[in-house]
């Protein structure tokens, strides 16, 4: 096999992380997050390509142009942003420190670099492997080069690949003619002009016609579209120039050879205390190898474990876990159900167990059970519930929601949740409350990060296969993967748990997020019965009017055009029916929700658009999509995300059941597909202004807390005093209006912000905030405080201790750190009411089944449950509803719960 180098276009995937991680700075204010994203795209490529060489490419602060026009285009370029500016250095000196060749030439760009050195190693014989997120590279694709481009989100980075082919695929040209497509239609990232009134459309065909741009101009008269045609014809010095900047050299006069970017050892002292000063955490075991050895040294070390599937032995390594009062437990289901020693059905009342093995690590022993029949998994079930149940020990388990109906008899859950998870300790939860910024958790981040050991991820190891396949091919693999796991979660435990206690955040762990993990794997077992005949009807009606809005848009634009072309859609609102407003990017104008939200209270067409999209994307996602999602029970079975938003709510996914827009009544209609069982109704509560009486009590306004005392019109009592006038001629109009100021406050809405949804001048929505802060100054007071906390402390905080870290507050950037006010002003609020919902969820659950009720939680939506109640449990169920709602948390102000009932969703509602 021939060997392989990766090159790296340095400042571009530099800025690629940027712009894909959130902000991220050390101790000392210095901004990591450009680093931290470079890294982690760097190891996923060598891990991927497993290259003998490696090599990164960066372009001088100040390089000596190759053409004198090419110059003054290069000069038009946008500085780079100071936060990003200031991590490249930084980069730099790691990369030196980790032995990684870097490669800059004066006189020449990266592009040159990377591309002469590709050019070069094919040459030779090797497989290169070119990464970059700029598309200019696409032109060096060859037999032997492979392009690859990173697509960086928060959380998460996927890799596009091109080949030659692939990039005939994806643009219809080669990679050769791929310089002159970028020619003609010009990048503005790179500051290359195009020529006037050549679009990548239009460059496409001409390219796929002719092939280059000396066949184009030899073929002029040929093209039809007159201003093209002149176009041309007027910028042949322009086109060809423009050529010159996007043609990559790939002859440079560069000293690099290939050995000099043969991969050595990495993870070196220095590297190590480079990392350690940055804080980059997740990357501490990896680069702490370096103290202890080279990597080589590393291999050496074996991770001890033990596998059994007989019976005697199995009986006595359980008997010798006893004692152990904390329990790793990692399991292996079987992806195929036919494939399990026993069955299962996700949705029965008590799921049988789909094992495989399960392994268990405690102290320093890591041992793995082979489940190859019946008894030995019942006898490791048994035993697993006896720990549970004895609450003399804690297993640590990731994604504990997914395990309570595996591990427990059903008359376990009659008890307190509490109580039930008491026993449990799931890290991934722990890990998310301790960084909430992250949108993904698994038990090798928490390795590298609280252990500082580097374990392989299941990509890296199983590559797309599932590990219970995998046991066919090499079963040694797959038992040592599960022992890594459950020692992770064994080891984790007391690191987790030290550090929840010294954020004073034990008691919200263990007695609101632990037990809601129990409610919501009641919920989705549960799941709420959809009438998939009903779904049918309803996306008929949407359908129906979808055209009749299709219609009404052609007519009032006087041409027929694809509404769901954001390009068509901006020029025939803002060029050809000249509405005003129109923002200008770089693909043409936009046509984003906020701007149209402006502009249809005034055009009627762009208020048909907004409706038309509304429920073209209800059609495809809710009355087409689900009914996929109905399960053979004839329900649906959302999942509910505990660990993904940083305010600490709940999202639904598979399908989203939380985000059914309610605008519309047409939109509110599709509840309807949604029913109770036989004997049933459904219920449904919803907390009255919760975020406002979090804010009365947080801030200790006494004017609003009075208001809320009094139960008052909060709305009408506002309108009063922030516009001077008596509370009986308060009109609907300056009700609406102080409604817009009360919630916008908690949000930390600006004047523009206000301004742009009353529809009013700047000036007055200044006025109102301004009255609004006289009228309650001890709101103003305590958002003040908010936002100096979050600055000092670095993070804002609930009533409950849920910390939220708030980067942006550091920020050189104004806006950003506006943005990063308005979280320090809002996540007290928005968390704490998250909080309580949560507790109100928890309180329910419990009394319902204290109470012996057969009445169930179906779905939680922010500030409201639904509940499937049996008829002869109503009004035990409604008093526990209000009750435990209500009283879900002591403030100053009462908690107000509106209660409805029905025959579907719609009718609860």
């Amino acid at each position: 096999m021939a060997d392989k180098i990766v090159l790296i276009d340095g400042h571009s995937i530099l800025s690629r992380a940027f712009y894909g991680i959130p902000e991220l700075t050390n101790a000392a204010g210095l901004h990591t997050n450009a680093v931290y994203g470079f890294l982690n795209i760097m190891f996923k490529i060598l891990e991927e390509e497993k290259p003998n060489y490696l090599a990164v490419a960066f372009d001088l602060k100040a390089p000596t142009f190759r053409h004198k026009k090419y110059e003054a285009y290069k000069a038009t370029r946008k500085p780079m942003p100071a936060e990003l500016h200031e991590q490249v250095p930084v980069i730099q000196k790691l990369l030196q420190a980790m032995g990684i060749l870097i490669m800059t030439k004066e006189g020449y760009e990266a592009d040159d670099i990377l591309g002469t050195m590709a050019k070069r190693a094919q040459k030779e014989g090797l497989e290169v492997s070119l990464v970059s997120g700029d598309r200019d590279l696409l032109q060096i694709a060859d037999t032997h080069i492979k392009i690859r481009i990173p697509k960086t989100k928060p959380g998460k980075t996927e890799v596009e690949d091109y080949y030659p082919e692939d990039v005939v695929k994806k643009y219809q040209v080669t990679p050769d003619e791929f310089i002159d497509l970028k020619a003609l239609m010009g990048d503005s990232s790179d500051n290359i002009p195009g020529v006037p009134k050549v679009g990548e459309k239009t460059a496409t065909e001409l390219i796929v016609n002719y092939h280059s741009l000396e066949e184009i101009y030899e073929h002029l008269d040929e093209i039809t579209k007159k201003s093209i045609r002149e176009s041309l014809s007027d910028n042949r010095e322009l086109a060809f120039l423009c050529r010159f900047l996007a043609r990559i050299d790939i002859n440079a006069e560069i000293p690099y050879r290939i050995k000099d970017a043969e991969i050595g050892n990495f993870y070196t002292d220095e590297a190590y205390e480079i990392c350690k000063k940055l804080e980059l955490k997740s990357f501490y075991g990896r680069f702490s190898q370096g103290l202890q050895g080279t990597r080589e040294q590393e291999k050496k070390k074996t991770f001890e474990y033990c596998v059994s599937d007989k019976k005697e032995e199995i009986s006595k390594l359980l008997k010798s876990v006893m004692k152990a009062p904390v329990l790793g437990v990692s399991i292996l289901e079987s992806e195929d159900e036919k494939e399990a020693v026993g069955q299962l059905s996700l949705f029965d009342t008590k799921p049988k167990c789909r094992m495989q093995a399960v392994a268990l690590s405690y102290e320093d022993k890591n041992i793995c059970l082979r489940i190859v029949d019946e008894q030995i998994k019942e006898m490791v079930l048994s035993f697993l519930r006896t720990c549970i149940m004895s609450g003399k020990q804690i297993l640590s388990i990731a994604n504990c929601k997914e395990y309570y109906f595996k591990l427990l008899e059903e008359e376990d859950f009659d008890s307190d949740s509490e109580l039930i998870t008491k026993s449990f300790f799931d890290p991934l939860i722990a890990a998310y409350l301790l960084n909430p910024n992250k949108n993904d958790y698994t038990w090798q981040d928490i390795s590298s990060e609280y252990l500082n050991e580097v374990m392989p991820s299941r990509q890296e190891i199983f590559k797309k296969e599932h590990p219970a396949s995998f046991l066919l091919k090499n079963p040694e693999t797959v038992y040592e993967y599960l022992c890594k796991k459950s020692y992770v979660l064994n080891q984790t435990y007391s690191v987790l748990r030290n550090e929840l206690q010294n954020r004073n955040m034990m008691n919200l762990f263990e007695k609101i997020e632990m037990p809601l993990s129990l409610c919501l794997a009641e919920m989705e077992k549960e799941g709420i019965y959809c009438k998939p005949e009903e779904l049918k009807e309803y996306g008929n009606a949407l359908s129906d009017r979808i055209h009749e809005l299709e219609k009404t848009i052609y007519e009032k634009a006087g041409v027929e055009f694809n509404i769901n072309s954001p390009k068509q859609l901006g020029e025939i609102l803002f060029e050809q029916m000249k509405i005003p407003g129109g923002k200008k990017t770089k693909t043409g104008y936009s046509t984003a929700a906020d701007v149209l939200e402006a502009l249809a209270p005034k055009y009627p067409i762009v208020s048909d658009i907004l409706e038309y999209r509304g429920l073209t994307k209800l059609k495809s996602t809710y009355a087409d999509g689900l009914v996929s999602q109905i399960a053979d029970d004839g329900r649906i079975h959302t999942t509910f995300q505990q660990t993904v938003t940083a305010t600490g709510r709940l999202s639904s996914t598979e399908p989203n059941l939380q985000n059914i827009p309610i605008r519309m009544e047409l939109g509110r209609k599709i509840r309807k597909v949604f029913v109770p069982k036989e004997g049933c109704i459904f219920m449904d509560s919803d907390y009255s202004q919760i975020e406002l009486r979090i804010l009365a009590h947080m801030s200790n306004d006494l004017q609003l807390i009075e208001a809320y005392k009094s139960a008052e019109d909060i709305h009408a009592v506002t309108a009063s005093k922030v516009f001077h006038v008596p509370i009986n001629e308060v009109t609907p109009l300056l009700r609406r209006n102080a409604k817009a100021v009360n919630f916008g406050i908690v949000y930390g809405i600006s004047s523009f912000g206000l301004s742009q949804d009353l529809s009013i001048s700047k000036k007055e929505a200044e006025d109102y905030i301004k009255g609004y802060f006289e009228s309650y100054p001890g709101i103003k007071t305590f958002l003040d405080a908010c936002v100096e906390n979050a600055k000092n402390n670095g993070y804002s905080e609930t009533l409950y201790h849920r910390r939220r870290p708030i980067l942006e507050l550091k920020s050189s950037q104004f806006m950003v750190r506006k943005f990063g006010e308005r979280i320090a002003m809002n996540a007290p609020i928005q968390g704490t009411a998250a909080d309580i919902m949560k507790l109100a969820m928890i309180g329910v659950r419990d009394e319902l089944r204290r109470k012996k009720c057969k009445s169930k939680i179906l779905l939680q939506v922010h500030d409201e449950l639904l509940l499937e109640v049996y008829k002869d449990e109503k009004e035990t169920v409604r008093k526990i509803l209000s009750d435990k709602m209500e009283q879900a948390a002591s403030l100053q102000v009462p908690l107000d719960v509106d209660l409805h009932e029905g025959e579907s969703w719609y009718d609860a509602k």
